[in-house]
């Protein structure tokens, strides 16, 4: 199993806390909590939870349409929190959605070559963030 971004982002959080209060990091540097705060966290860690288990249920054969259907579900909901979403993060998220499809066994690559698209394009159609 991928190791799931808010899980990554609140250990960073917490690694800058420590650093900040042991005094190894200066407080302006330590952005983490800034770039992920808890609400974000929790909303995000929701939403990707659920593209997770939308993609776990999918059949080893299924159609390229219901692939497409859980991408979109998973955008659509993580737009809901895009005011909160920088360049990385955004890049980032891309990424993971990409990676929870390759390991449930989907080739990106040619799903998105079937829709004549990039593979970096997986999530254009919908993402605002």
């Amino acid at each position: 199993m991928i190791e799931r971004l808010t899980e990554r982002w609140q250990n960073e959080v917490t690694e800058q806390e420590r650093a900040v209060a042991a005094g190894t990091l200066a407080p302006d540097e330590a952005y983490a909590a800034r770039a992920w705060p808890p609400d974000f966290l929790a909303a995000v860690d929701t939403r990707l939870s659920t593209f997770e288990r939308d993609v776990a249920a999918l059949a080893p054969d299924v159609p390229d349409q219901a692939v497409w259907a859980a991408v979109e579900r998973v955008v659509r909901a993580l737009n809901d929190v895009q005011t909160q979403i920088d360049t990385l993060t955004r890049e980032e998220l891309c990424e993971y959605i990409d990676n929870v499809l390759t390991t449930a066994g989907i080739d990106v690559q040619q799903l998105t070559a079937r829709r004549h698209l990039d593979p970096t394009e997986l999530t254009d159609q919908w993402r605002d963030f």
